[in-house]
């Protein structure tokens, strides 16, 4: 699908309360480097306390709210808005948020954007009252230039429109007529939808007259030598440029020459010192545009040299097989919702490190950019997932194209923006489809192929594709619901299951369990020939909760699951990685399952308590044998 045809998909997606205003649709190139202070680039932190109103009539564009709030209350931003207030729990439909702030005098003449961290699910943008920007789709930033709509020497209003309806075409998808799912409010998916300015929205300034754009960053090594592809995109006339490769007592400066505006360049580092999860080891690079004598632009990230490659069995970190011990996790914590919570964040990399683990799944969309600088820091591998969850393929071919074209936005945007941490190892473009075979039959073995599963393996397929092409030097997945067809699996490079024998199904009864996952297991390698990976698997537990025998919901039932999930992975040479489901509890809607409106998978409490399934992980993951089955 071209990019003028999701274009217009997206369009007319807005269209209905446009009221005739122009919205420019927002570039996710705009938001490949993150805003950064130095001696060239400025920034603003808009975090604070912001004006918010509900427009639950949908009348705020008519009556012009982006010239002002009036009758508005004060939220806290970035913060999810559903538990800030005592009637917004539920509350799904617009709102407004506005703010105001003074631009720097010394940023005139610069070249200006505003940049939204996650604004859930779709945002209209308005500055000083003018029309700006739209973009549709969750938990990705997006970013728009302003230069021309400042106003300097007072303050400029920013008007951010956000709603959260939820639709069968959007993505993730929900009111989904036959869905599976019947919590309130009524997802496809089984977490809760925590709405508004989740993350930080910042301002920031770049060189008006030449600038760096882009900055890409592959590694690879031979021997002791390591190798570090950059490739500069860049804007304005200046064509000199060099960069500087640093760390380890080594400081490798390459000139950059450009073709257009792509330079490419190659920097080889002798007695290179690999990025590991033993050894995160990261070296500075460093792009300036301009020359030694007059510099135009400066831009500095950091990268790992290390590679990554899969064979029938293994993945390969740096060429040696790598066992990926850790968790499926969500952006959830009272209060806060999917709002960014830096200390919480922290908190739980010592967690994780604390039980042993190595790595976790994004699950089920990309997460705050501070998680993966830390998991660079902190030596973690990254399963990097797009929030492609619910998808379906048996409604009209209207909504199928339209749920595509999202899915293809989110996988540019995604790119853009994680393609240099070297903590990411897989693009995971969905989580769970559901084929229409698995909605007709369920889970006893009657299912029957319908044509529309055939339409979502295409759909799947191109997503894969497009990530190889976007991107050779990971590996592209989806993860796969229990009870899904097998030949969709085969379009990844790592066979990523998520399976409940003994919880969903078979419920308390392990002994079946055991015998259904081991087969299972045997047969989808046997037949694919790729390593398996089991990305979900876990039992709720309530915490406090005891029993003498297996009974479900106690901590004992959750970590007697766990374990056996895991001892019967050690005795597959073939499997790869365990991710337990969950790191913590975490918020759904409501449904007779989900006590409290809660998920209680999680090892931890959602306020980070360990349960006796944490406890036992620790034990396991941090033994000298990683395929010890001994009961711990």
């Amino acid at each position: 699908m071209t990019k003028s045809i999701i274009n217009l998909i997206i369009l007319l997606s807005f269209a209905a309360s446009s009221f005739a205003q122009e919205f420019t649709l927002a570039n996710p190139k705009d938001i490949a480097l993150f805003p950064q202070q130095n001696d060239f680039r400025n920034t603003l932190n808009l975090s604070g306390i912001w004006k918010f109103k509900k427009d639950s009539l949908g009348v705020g564009e008519e009556k012009k709210l982006f010239n002002g709030l009036t009758d508005f209350r004060s939220i806290a931003v970035p913060s999810s808005w559903n538990d800030q207030f005592n009637d917004t729990h539920n509350y799904l439909d617009l709102a407004w948020y506005e703010t105001e702030t003074f631009i720097p005098n010394g940023w005139k003449g610069e070249q200006i954007f505003i940049r939204v961290g996650s604004a859930n699910y779709a945002a209209k943008i308005w500055i000083n009252g003018t029309p700006l920007g739209m973009h549709e789709g969750g938990h990705i930033p997006f970013a728009f230039d302003i230069s021309s709509m400042v106003k300097w020497g007072t303050s400029n209003r920013i008007s951010i429109q956000i709603e959260n309806i939820l639709k069968p075409d959007r993505v993730a998808t929900g009111n989904v007529a036959g869905s599976p799912f019947s919590s309130y409010p009524k997802a496809s998916f089984d977490f809760f939808p925590y709405t508004g300015l989740n993350r930080a929205v910042w301002l920031y300034s770049v060189p008006a007259a030449s600038s760096i754009k882009d900055v890409t960053v592959k590694t690879d090594f031979n021997a002791t030598t390591g190798k570090v592809d950059i490739l500069v995109e860049k804007a304005g006339r200046t064509n000199s440029a060099y960069v500087t490769v640093s760390g380890d007592g080594k400081e490798i400066e390459v000139p950059i020459t450009f073709s257009g505006n792509e330079g490419k360049v190659t920097v080889e580092i002798p007695n290179v010192k690999l990025w590991s999860t033993d050894d995160p080891f990261l070296y500075d690079v460093t792009v300036v545009l301009g020359s030694k004598n007059k510099p135009v632009d400066r831009y500095q990230l950091q990268t790992g040299v290390r590679t990554i490659a899969v064979t029938e069995k293994d993945i390969l970190l740096n060429g040696e097989p790598i066992y990926l011990k850790g968790f499926g996790k969500h952006e959830d914590f009272p209060i806060y919702g999917r709002g960014t919570t830096q200390p919480v964040m922290v908190k739980d990399f010592a967690l994780m490190k604390w039980t042993g683990a190595n790595s976790f799944r994004t699950s089920h969309y990309p997460y705050d950019e501070e998680f993966y600088n830390m998991a660079d820091r902190e030596g973690f591998l990254i399963i990097d997932e797009t929030p492609a969850v619910g998808l379906f393929f048996y409604d009209d071919s209207t909504s199928v194209a339209k749920r595509k074209a999202i899915c293809q936005q989110y996988i540019d945007e995604l790119i853009s923006r994680d393609k240099n941490h070297p903590s990411v190892i897989m693009w995971c473009v969905a989580n769970e489809p559901f084929p229409e075979s698995l909605g007709k039959g369920g889970f006893n073995g009657m299912a029957k192929e319908y044509e529309s599963d055939a339409v979502g393996k295409e759909f799947l397929a191109s997503l894969i594709e497009q990530v190889k092409e976007k991107d050779t030097s990971r590996l592209a997945v989806f993860v796969g619901v229990m009870g899904g067809p097998a030949d969709w699996l085969s379009l990844s490079d790592v066979i990523c299951i998520n399976r409940y024998w003994g919880w969903y199904t078979n419920v308390g009864d392990l002994t079946t369990a055991k015998a259904y996952l081991g087969g299972e297991m045997d047969k989808l390698h046997n037949t694919l020939k790729k390593p398996i990976m089991m990305t979900e698997f876990g039992a709720d537990a309530i915490a406090g909760m005891h029993a003498s025998e297996d009974e479900i919901y106690s901590e004992e039932y959750q970590r007697k699951l766990i374990k056996m999930f895991m001892d019967i992975a050690d005795t597959k040479d073939y499997v790869t990685g365990m991710h337990v489901w969950n790191f913590a509890d975490f918020k759904t809607g409501q449904g007779l399952m989900r006590v409290g409106g809660m998920n209680l998978k999680g090892v931890f409490t959602q306020d980070r308590k360990p349960k006796m399934a944490a406890h036992f992980l620790r034990k396991r993951w941090n033994t000298a044998n990683q395929k010890e089955t001994s009961d711990q």
